[in-house]
């Protein structure tokens, strides 16, 4: 790997309707947190459907690359780019991604949610809970737990307001609660419609906004919006949010918000069990049926048991977690 000082990096990962965004929006954060302290990045990968992941890049100034599959030519492409180090952020890359970029020279940052999957690196990011209990390869560093989440400006922006202006939130006894319901920037699982039935089935009285890039007529009290940038305002505003326990969990517990969590992928279990098992969000279970219809009615019902979630989850995740992944990933070793 590379001694001397990083001053470009690439960030290696996908993006599109079937493998969700959650990958590209925490390689956004850290992207962020480089450019503001004058580090190049560039984006190596692909966006496939979904105008809102590449507008994430655009309206950042951010460079994608086509980036080819095979080890050795993703080496071939680093070095030619002037890379001094790359991060790996996908399930999908061949074991020997990280061996050949190290070979090569270039200083490697895993981001895994649990098992490496095979991967070699300098250094291993794991934010999810309890990945500090968690094995790691013995001879790397390790970046584990909540203390280095990755947020993007927008909900660091909003975490500061919120802590400024409201210390604690006010259970909103005699009102209607607002109920957000998304499932990433693409809901890869296509399982959106499902969940807003689950609402209305409850009984209780709520107003819902559903974020879905496909258009469905939802019954009861409940507006379906496409993908947008005001996600993070619309997390911070809502009384309630449901979703899956994949990449927007850890901006929930940084804003206090509320949460009820289904898992609609296999990497996502693991997140999922933490969170709840610590009671910092209600389990929903992996489908809409009775029980979740039932806790959906509880804590719709109960303006208290909500916000008791929310403060559990408050003080787990500070905001500076980039900053330390970004300490982490400059210092030359």
């Amino acid at each position: 790997m590379t001694a001397g000082p990083v001053r470009r990096v690439g960030l290696r990962c996908d993006a599109g309707v079937e493998s969700g965004v959650g990958h590209l929006v925490r390689c956004v954060a850290l992207a962020e947190e480089l450019c503001a302290r004058g580090v190049e990045v560039v984006f190596l990968g692909e966006v496939r459907g979904s105008a809102w992941a590449r507008a994430q890049l655009r309206e950042r100034g951010l460079l994608l690359v086509p980036a080819p599959r095979e080890p050795a030519e993703l080496a071939v492409l680093a070095a030619g780019l002037g890379l001094d180090a790359v991060v790996l952020d996908s399930y999908l890359l061949p074991e020997k991604t990280g061996a050949a970029l190290r070979e090569a020279g270039v200083r490697v940052l895993a981001i895994v949610d649990g098992d490496p999957l095979g991967q070699e690196a300098d250094l291993y990011l794991d934010q999810n809970l309890g990945a500090e209990h968690r094995p790691f390869p013995p001879a790397a560093v390790r970046l584990a737990g909540a203390r280095y989440v990755l947020l993007r400006d927008s909900v660091r922006r909003l975490g500061r307001d919120r802590r400024r202006r409201v210390p604690d939130r006010a259970p909103c006894r005699g009102r209607v609660p607002g109920v957000l319901c998304f499932f990433g920037g693409t809901d890869s699982a296509g399982v959106a419609p499902a969940w807003a039935r689950a609402l209305t089935e409850t009984g209780r009285p709520f107003a819902g906004t559903v974020v879905s890039p496909v258009p469905f007529a939802a019954e009861g009290p409940i507006e379906v919006i496409p993908p947008t940038d005001r996600l993070p305002e619309l997390m911070a505003g809502a009384d309630l949010v449901l979703t899956a326990a994949g990449s927007a969990v850890w901006e929930l517990l940084h804003l206090g918000v509320p949460t009820a969590l289904t898992w609609v992928a296999g990497n996502q279990l693991i997140g999922y069990e933490e969170l709840v098992g610590r009671g910092v969000a209600a389990g929903l279970g992996p489908e809409p049926g009775p029980e979740a219809v039932a806790v959906l009615a509880d804590l719709l019902a109960d303006p208290a048991a909500r916000e008791e979630h929310g403060r559990r989850g408050h003080d787990l995740v500070d905001g500076a977690g980039r900053e330390r992944v970004a300490d982490a990933l400059l210092t030359p070793g």
